[in-house]
């Protein structure tokens, strides 16, 4: 009970809302952190889950890649993300830039995979049929491939989302901010409830992170298409 009381007391501390490190100005760096990272990681794993997905071309090789990709370690790719902020951006440091590519290379994966699975699932039937009756490629995806596939898209932006959000409190590591400054605060002066508290707030924005995407999940997938 005692440390469940420190945990309220860090929480409840007029300090915590107010000033330069506080609660709001962290959970803002970890929402806009995570939001940017995952506009990026659609806008580059979507086009090209679609494009392998329907011609199947090079996909072996993609999948493949997102495969290893995702055998990377978040560490790992924050340590990679440091040389490649300097050498094509001409920067170095730490900060937002690192914590971004690193971010975007954790969820480019789930979203590739999962848009190529879905696309080759489609009945070559349908696409057959829809070739038949004229329609051009470019329609064939449009108007069969993904409406039937998107249930196992949104499957992979949802899961995406869900780790970046998560995995983007080590972005405090190479000075991102986040909710995990508060952790390694925590851990430099072995304030136990602080770190709890963090923790918390990490696991309850990727859990609210789950909801919102399971029901925009649910509402963008036409009826009779859902998972489940």
């Amino acid at each position: 009970m005692e440390f469940l009381g420190a945990v309220f007391a860090w929480f409840t501390d007029p300090a915590s809302w107010s000033g330069r490190n506080t609660i709001p100005l962290r959970l803002w760096e970890q929402v806009s952190l995570s939001a940017v990272s995952l506009a990026l990681a659609v806008a580059i794993a979507l086009p090209l889950g679609l494009y392998i997905g329907h011609t199947d071309r090079g996909s072996r090789l993609v999948v493949a890649i997102a495969n290893i990709g995702r055998a990377v370690p978040s560490l790992g790719w924050l340590g990679i993300a440091l040389p490649i902020t300097l050498v094509l951006f001409q920067r170095g440091g730490l900060g937002f830039l690192p914590a971004c590519i690193a971010l975007v290379a954790l969820g480019i994966p789930p979203i590739v995979t999962n848009t190529y699975a879905g696309l080759r699932e489609v009945s070559r039937d349908l696409l057959d049929a829809g070739r038949g009756m004229g329609m051009a490629e470019l329609q064939l995806l449009r108007r069969v491939e993904v409406p039937i596939a998107l249930p196992v898209i949104m499957a992979g932006v949802r899961s995406s989302a869900v780790t970046i959000v998560a995995t983007a409190t080590l972005a405090a590591v190479v000075g991102g901010g986040t909710l995990g400054d508060f952790i390694l605060q925590g851990l430099f002066v072995n304030d136990q409830p602080r770190i709890f508290g963090a923790a918390v707030l990490v696991a309850l924005l990727a859990l609210a992170t789950e909801m919102v995407f399971g029901y925009l999940q649910r509402r963008v997938v036409s009826p009779g298409l859902g998972t489940g």
